[in-house]
């Protein structure tokens, strides 16, 4: 007698082990992610299946889906199988990936070192080629009541209003704050108008009782403390 041939076929899971198939019967951690990235294209080129093309773009940025997610919709276009309406997918899905990070760093954020900051900022600000500068605001057991950025800027830097920071730290009932701002250009040494910055801050800040707790410079992948270097 004939064997029914098994639920798990699909078509003999061909076509680089069908990506939608495989995710629905294997589970979506099976999948990697050039076949991720597949699902959302929906179809390659007359030349390779999907997952061949997003493996070809992924090893473009060395694998990396954080500097995948730096491309233009213009240079994902330059793949040929990838039209402006695939590259458009593709950047709205790292963009929900990115800002998910971020959603899940303040869900979690008592914040207890330097290390928390820089895991619920560096999603924001971390990759970003201008400057911004953000004000997190604490609650007496050091837990994220909110976070604002107070100024954006070009790369020459930001401009900060002391009396704004300190508005919204009453509104909020803040009793302690962190500063954080970016460097685009990577280095992580403070500037001489970081430092001044931060004492400035420091000293309007105590005069209500409101403790500066740090100053963060994040960049991609590191960060500075004026805290753990003991200059704040």
């Amino acid at each position: 007698m004939q064997e029914k041939p098994s639920s798990f076929s699909i078509k003999n899971w061909s076509q680089d082990d069908q990506p939608r198939e495989k995710l629905l019967y294997k589970g979506k951690a099976s999948l990697s992610d050039a076949e991720l990235v597949a699902i959302l294209i929906g179809s390659g080129n007359r030349d390779e299946s999907a997952v061949a093309l997003c493996k070809r773009i992924l090893a473009s940025v060395d694998n990396n889906l954080s500097e995948l997610g730096k491309l233009s919709i213009k240079q994902l276009m330059t793949f040929k199988g990838i039209g402006e309406a695939k590259a458009i997918t593709i950047a709205a899905a790292l963009e929900l990936g990115r800002r998910r990070r971020g959603e899940e760093a303040l869900e979690k954020s008592k914040i207890t070192s330097s290390l928390s900051v820089f895991e619920l900022m560096q999603p924001i600000i971390g990759e970003l080629q201008h400057e911004e500068f953000w004000i997190i605001y604490l609650n007496n057991s050091n837990k994220v009541i909110q976070k604002n950025q107070l100024s954006k800027g070009g790369i020459s830097g930001t401009l900060v209003d002391v009396r704004l920071v300190l508005k919204n730290a009453l509104e909020v009932g803040a009793t302690g704050l962190i500063v954080a701002h970016n460097h685009p250009s990577g280095t992580l040494k403070p500037s001489e108008a970081d430092k001044q910055i931060t004492q400035k801050l420091k000293l309007a800040a105590q005069s209500i009782d409101i403790k500066v707790l740090d100053h963060l410079i994040v960049t991609e992948k590191a960060y500075f403390s004026f805290a753990d270097d003991s200059i704040l």
